[in-house]
């Protein structure tokens, strides 16, 4: 079966590369991936489940599924947009596992999409970029629609991963596997919250810290009730991505991190849990 060894939550906000590349590795930024990229390397994964939410790259108006999971030999991003500092990297996953996956999770009844040759953008390849800088760790991307209304429930998010969970601890073959969840709590891009002269800004910090609250006390039963739509769109025009942490949950619970690192200026944190 497939041991959970360790999860995390992570930003992926696009120009960290570049700026940490400026500001060097003991930058705020560079040192809060470095906390998590020590423990992803010490907790020794197989394999890489990263929860994500596409930015209108791999998927467009035209074609947009609430659940999707990419299977392939191999994906490569980011593409198709800047690279921040980044190169295009190409990324190694598992297609038998991340099959089998598919194949469980729809006949538990949730439809998800399948995704083949397709590209990453920035929201998988920044945290990547940082945790796995040298793509030798195979990854299996499984989007969650995070921007586009109607957005699925909380809940919902959560007993996906669940499901997740289950399969993988199913799974006939010994395989250690980490977990992340990637997205901010509150953050407005591009929209009509924006301060003058910016690209984004975070229009509800109390909830940024609220949420921060509640998974440093392991409390998620109270996040899950607060996170309704209409409270994660009000937290910016992706808050939203706070579900990819909740599927991420599925694999922690009630379990209180053994790091988080905020970062309130940009909305988001940082955080991770050895299981193992």
């Amino acid at each position: 079966m497939a041991k959970i060894v360790a999860a995390y939550g992570l930003p992926h906000t696009p120009f960290y590369p570049s700026q940490v590349i400026e500001e060097g590795p003991s930058s705020p930024t560079g040192k809060m991936f470095a906390r998590a990229r020590e423990s992803l390397i010490a907790a020794r994964p197989d394999v890489i489940v990263i929860f994500d939410t596409d930015h209108y790259n791999t998927f467009f108006f035209d074609n947009f599924p609430i659940l999707a999971i990419g299977i392939d030999e191999r994906f490569r991003g980011p593409v198709d947009e800047p690279r921040g500092g980044m190169t295009v990297y190409d990324v190694p996953s598992m297609p038998k596992l991340a099959d089998y996956l598919h194949h469980r999770l729809v006949r538990a009844g949730y439809d998800v999409a399948s995704l083949r040759e397709f590209v990453a953008d920035h929201s998988v390849m920044v945290p990547l970029h940082f945790v796995n800088p040298d793509m030798k760790i195979p990854v299996i991307p499984v989007y969650i629609s995070g921007h586009v209304p109607p957005l699925p429930p909380a809940e919902r998010c959560l007993a996906f991963g669940r499901e997740i969970r289950k399969a993988l601890e199913a799974w006939p073959e010994n395989l250690r596997v980490a977990i992340i969840g990637t997205g901010s709590f509150s953050l407005e891009v591009f929209g009509p919250r924006i301060n003058e002269g910016k690209t984004d800004s975070v229009p509800d910090p109390q909830w940024a810290a609220d949420v921060c609250d509640y998974i440093e006390a392991g409390d998620i039963k109270t996040l899950l009730a607060k996170a309704t739509e209409d409270r994660l769109h009000a937290a910016g025009n992706v808050g939203g991505e706070l579900l990819n942490w909740i599927a991420m949950f599925a694999f922690t619970e009630t379990r209180k991190p053994d790091f988080l690192l905020r970062q309130m200026e940009q909305g988001h944190a940082y955080a991770g849990w050895r299981l193992d």
